[in-house]
């Protein structure tokens, strides 16, 4: 949390707000005291909204105690006909406070995005740009529940519901959230006790809008039955951002554990996010790591087997020899004799197998005592990650399925009690 101290509460759950506003600054002051600024350029994304407004002047009021040398950012995303109204009335406040501004304008490429995805991202990557040491953005509490509640309508895992970071990064900057436990109504409070100005955004009031229609409609009707619902969901995304944070330290504690450099945290972030979905391959430090029934597997074969794309594999005949080299496999067959287990030998006198891959449709009968099953159900019982089971070699006769590695040997052809067989072996290299 950014300040130590809860605020008192009125009768309807909400923030009991001083006339001045003080929490404001109190909460700002608190995370700028663990955020090493002193010597630094600290840039401030600077909209002309209240909450941006509120930011630059709080900022402005702590530069002194922190020894930052502050400036604003504002992006002009030209879909408004009044943005040039806004980036003078950026430029009229920045000189009323002395701050140095800096106007960047964007071009916003929907690219099958929405409008607000869209503008966030030609947002970013304008404010990656700007020579700074680090970027102050005025998301406040409300915004970071209506996030969180937004992404879990999405079907979010755990980063999503984390919502915003207090502290993240924006390329190789640290990104910097001072009011993120802050309620909008104490910021609206400061501005009216220090008579700031502001312009707001005729787009917040369109409902088709996402955030907007959630904001406008979903909100007041929690309000009713939940008048804490903002301070809850904020709550609960800092327990996930905990959470995430220990899962973080957990992977980069297990990469070390498999020889693998370590990321950033936010690359850590990122590859945790990729890791929930089941068909995830990530890259890193020459290996593939993959996630399968909540365990992650890394693969240094693969790296090198995926790129640029598989060998072709072509059958092959298989005659009875001990070995087989199945080089397009990156690996060897090996056939050991036994007596009562394996591949019936004398199969092989009426006809050669042959080794083939898997075309689709394939059922096996491992256990005679259970009904011949497909492969993708035998694979799933035997825990065979999806990524393995498209290069794994099994042994036909004619169109029969006889043999599949790690799931055994049909039981139309297996050596009964005392006859002689042949146990297969799939070693990959």
């Amino acid at each position: 949390m950014a300040a130590s101290r809860k605020p008192r509460r009125n009768s309807s759950g909400e923030p009991r707000v001083s006339p001045s506003g003080a929490r404001v600054l109190q909460a700002a002051a608190a995370f700028l005291g663990g955020a090493k600024l002193r010597g630094k350029r600290l840039a401030a994304g600077l909209s002309g909204g209240i909450d941006s407004v509120v930011l630059l002047h709080v900022l402005k009021r702590l530069e002194p105690r922190y020894g930052y040398r502050l400036a604003a950012i504002h992006v002009n995303h030209g879909l408004s006909p009044n943005a040039g109204q806004w980036a003078r009335f950026c430029f009229s406040f920045c000189k009323s406070l002395r701050v140095p501004l800096r106007t960047i304008g964007v071009k916003v490429e929907r690219s099958g995005k929405g409008l607000e995805a869209a503008a966030r991202d030609a947002r970013r990557a304008a404010l990656a740009k700007v020579a700074c040491d680090a970027i102050a953005l005025a998301h406040q509490r409300d915004d970071q529940a209506e996030t969180v509640l937004f992404n879990l309508l999405r079907g979010a895992g755990i980063a999503g519901a984390r919502g915003m970071s207090a502290r993240g990064t924006l390329g190789k900057r640290p990104v910097l959230r001072p009011l993120l436990d802050v309620s909008r109504a104490e910021i609206a409070t400061y501005a009216r006790a220090h008579r700031l100005p502001w312009i707001e955004d005729e787009s917040n009031l369109d409902e088709s809008l996402t955030r907007n229609w959630l904001r406008r409609r979903i909100g007041p009707q929690l309000a009713k039955k939940f008048p804490r619902w903002r301070e809850s969901l904020a709550r609960a995304a800092r327990h996930f951002a905990a959470r995430e944070l220990d899962a973080q330290q957990l992977l980069r504690a297990w990469l070390k554990r498999k020889g693998l450099r370590a990321p950033s945290d936010s690359k850590l972030a990122e590859m945790l996010r990729q890791l929930g979905a089941a068909t995830a391959a990530i890259r890193h430090d020459g290996a593939v790591l993959r996630r399968y029934r909540g365990r992650i597997t890394a693969d240094r074969k693969a790296e090198n087997r995926d790129r640029p794309r598989f060998p072709v594999f072509r059958p092959v005949r298989w005659n009875g020899e001990s070995r087989l080299r199945l080089d397009a496999l990156g690996g060897e067959l090996r056939f050991r004799r036994s007596r009562g287990q394996g591949i019936d030998r004398a199969l092989l006198e009426e006809g050669a197998f042959e080794v083939r891959l898997r075309s689709g449709g394939e059922r096996l009968q491992p256990d005679p005592k259970r009904p011949r099953r497909t492969l993708k159900n035998l694979f799933q019982e035997a825990g065979v990650p999806p990524w393995r089971r498209e290069r794994l070699p099994m042994l036909f006769r004619g169109s029969d399925l006889v043999w599949v590695p790690g799931l055994g040997v049909d039981a139309r052809f297996r050596a009964d009690a005392r006859g002689a067989g042949l146990l297969p072996e799939w070693r990959p290299k």
